[in-house]
């Protein structure tokens, strides 16, 4: 049996659907406030729906038992619900996980966490590698993402493809390698039933490190029409982190900062090693225009 926490989210979600895909029994958390839709949708997958939160170490010591794996994916940072907090959910929440995996003798435990930028401590930061540093006694595999390329290449964040507008945080010239939350989705999975990933950090990105800059290029050269950019000055993106006291602020702040000084990784010997495809950023772009232009 594998547990997925935060099944209904970005990734959970199609975690959840690649492992029934593969004939795994698959258990997954939902709360009681979850997407009514999302949960059906998972139910109708034979997945096993279990409700409960991370907050309430008694439901997740009784949702345990039994379990082979845990995969945790749950994160407050891009759905967040009532008592939800960095503090609430990515810490004391997964450090109640891992406390109940232990006690019910689960054998694997997969963690999605992210990339660390260097002389940045914020408390997204700091509550990931608590979790990292308490599992390290088990058969963990630890997923070290880039910045996704929905997320951070989205209208949401400021790169609004529709509009062929585009937030550059400062000179956007240090190359990133964005990766799809799919193929993050996709890495976990394998790595459920692959021994070279137990006892291991897999630091995670897409097929190619390329700028911001060079982002925008190639989404005019795919979709034909030029970008306007709005710089961002560095200086007033560390005056936003030093001078942020809401622990999510400050750390969406870092995270912005960690994205201006870039994040390149060599992705071949985890290519050849898994056998996984990644996804490239001209891939998510013809797809996202090509929706545009459909519509």
């Amino acid at each position: 049996m594998v547990l997925v926490v935060g099944a209904t989210g970005l990734v959970g979600n199609e975690i959840c659907r690649r492992l029934s895909r593969r004939g795994e029994r698959v258990r997954a958390l939902v709360r009681a406030t979850s997407s009514t839709e999302k949960v059906e949708t998972l139910r109708s997958c034979g997945i096993e729906i279990r409700v409960g939160d991370l907050k309430d170490s008694d439901s997740i010591n009784a949702l345990c038992e039994g379990v082979d794996t845990v995969i945790s994916t749950a994160s407050s940072t891009l759905s967040r619900q009532a008592g939800d907090s960095i503090e609430s959910v990515d810490s004391a929440g997964q450090m109640n996980l891992v406390n109940a995996a232990k006690a019910a003798s689960v054998k694997r435990f997969v963690f999605l966490s992210f990339r660390q930028s260097p002389g940045l401590s914020f408390p997204l930061n700091d509550a990931k590698r608590e979790v990292e540093k308490a599992i390290a006694s088990m058969n963990f595999t630890i997923i070290q993402a880039s910045w996704f390329m929905e997320v951070w290449l989205s209208p949401g964040l400021g790169f609004d493809y529709t509009n062929r507008t585009a937030r550059i945080y400062g000179p956007g010239t240090s190359p990133v390698s964005w990766v799809s939350y799919q193929d993050v989705a996709e890495i976990c999975t394998l790595a459920l039933r692959n021994p070279a990933a137990g006892h291991k950090t897999i630091e995670f990105g897409g097929p190619a490190a390329i700028s911001p800059l060079e982002v925008v290029a190639r989404f005019e050269k795919i979709g034909g029409r030029p970008f306007n950019l709005d710089h961002v000055p560095e200086t007033i993106l560390r005056a936003q982190f030093e001078q942020a006291t809401d622990s999510m602020q400050k750390s969406f702040a870092a995270l912005i900062l960690g994205l201006l000084q870039g994040d390149a990784i060599n992705m071949a010997s985890i290519v050849e090693q898994f056998g996984i495809k990644l996804t490239s950023v001209d891939e998510y772009a013809r797809g996202v225009l090509g929706k545009i232009t459909a519509a």
